[in-house]
C-alpha cells in the first residue's frame, strides 16, 4: 500500500540519493580515503532490500490496517493543516528517539537493529544499511500517533521523509554545521558518534532529525578531536563475509546464553537487558565500560 504522494516523493528522493553517493565516490577516491569498499556497497543494498520487501509485505497484509483502527478509534484531530503535518513531524521524531533507545537498551532489540551499526565503514550507503527484521515492530511505536487522529498514510509518508534526513547524515565530509544548527538538528558530527565503537561514543545521539531529545535525556554526546570515531561493533562477527551473518549472529549468541545452566529469570534478563549484561560479570554493557574509563 503506497500512496501517490510516497511515489511522488520515492521519484524525486531516488536521483537526489544516486547524485550524493556518486559525488562522495568520486571525492573520497580522488581524495585517497577510501570510504567505500565493493563488499561494504554489496551488504548494504542487500540489507536494505531485505527491509524494505519485508515492510512492503507487512505494510499490505498487516500493520496499515492496525493503524487504521486506531485511527478510526482517535480521541482528538487537528484541523489546521499546518499544525497537523508540524505536530506529526513531532510526534515522529519522539517515536524514533523512544523506538531507538530500546532497539540499543534492551537485547532483542538490539539483536535486530545492530546490523545498521555493524560496518566499520561510514559513508552515505550506511544509511540504507537497515535493520531487517524492524518492519515487524515499528508499527506499534507509531499506534499512539494514530490514536491522536493522524492519517496512517500521513504516518508513513512522514516517516519516509524523515528516514531521507536520516541518510543523509551517513557522511564523513561535512565537519560541522552552524552552531544553532549543531543545537537543534540532528547532523553528520552527531551521527559519526552514533556509529562508533568508542566506549565514550556507545549507545548516544538516538535523534533521527532532532537532536534535542538526546540534549534533553541525557544520551547526547559531542564528537571530540581527541576522541577519532572508530566504526562499527564493539566485537565484530565471526565470518563478517557471510550476509546472513550480518543479520543473525547475536541471534546465535543469545541462543548460546539461553542454553547456559541458569534460572529461568536469568534467561529472561539475557534477552531484554541491555547488551553485554551478564550475570556474571564475564561480559559488560556500555555504561558499565563507561564506567570503568573514569
Amino acid at each position: 500500500m503506497q500512496s501517490s504522494r510516497e511515489t511522488w516523493f520515492l521519484l524525486i528522493s531516488v536521483p537526489i540519493y544516486i547524485i550524493f553517493i556518486g559525488a562522495e565516490i568520486l571525492m573520497s577516491n580522488w581524495g585517497n580515503k577510501r570510504l567505500y569498499s565493493t563488499k561494504g556497497v554489496i551488504q548494504n543494498v542487500y540489507l536494505t532490500l531485505m527491509n524494505a520487501g519485508l515492510d512492503l509485505f507487512l505494510r499490505w497484509a498487516f500493520y496499515v490496517s492496525v493503524l487504521m483502527w486506531c485511527y478510526h478509534h482517535h480521541f482528538f484531530k487537528i484541523e489546521n493543516a499546518y499544525l497537523y503535518w508540524f505536530v506529526l513531524f513531532i510526534l515522529e521524531d519522539v517515536a524514533f528517539y523512544i523506538e531507538h533507545i530500546i532497539d540499543h537498551y534492551s537485547r532483542l532489540f538490539w539483536a535486530v537493529h545492530l546490523t545498521h551499526h555493524s560496518s566499520e565503514e561510514f559513508n552515505l550507503t550506511n544509511g540504507f544499511r537497515s535493520s531487517v527484521f524492524q518492519p515487524v515492530y515499528r508499527f506499534v511505536y507509531f499506534i499512539p500517533i494514530a490514536l491522536m487522529g493522524f492519517h496512517p498514510l500521513d504516518i508513513v509518508f512522514m516517516y519516509s521523509i524523515t528516514q531521507t534526513y536520516g541518510i543523509l547524515v551517513h557522511t564523513q565530509y561535512i565537519k560541522k554545521m552552524p552552531r544553532w544548527f549543531e543545537a537543534v538538528f540532528v547532523t553528520p558530527a552527531h551521527h559519526r558518534v552514533h556509529h562508533a565503537s568508542n566506549i565514550i561514543y556507545l549507545d548516544k545521539n538516538m535523534g533521527m532529525c532532532l537532536i534535542i531529545w538526546d540534549r534533553m535525556f541525557g544520551t547526547f554526546q559531542d564528537e571530540l578531536p581527541e576522541e577519532p570515531v572508530k566504526y562499527g561493533l564493539t566485537k565484530q562477527p565471526n565470518n563478517a563475509d557471510n550476509p546472513f551473518n550480518h543479520v543473525f549472529h547475536e541471534w546465535k549468541n543469545m541462543a548460546a546464553d539461553l542454553k547456559r545452566n541458569i534460572s529461568f529469570t536469568t534467561k529472561i534478563k539475557y534477552l531484554f537487558m541491555p547488551p553485554g549484561w551478564s550475570h556474571d560479570g564475564s561480559s559488560k554493557t556500555s555504561e558499565q565500560l563507561r564506567k570503568e574509563l573514569m
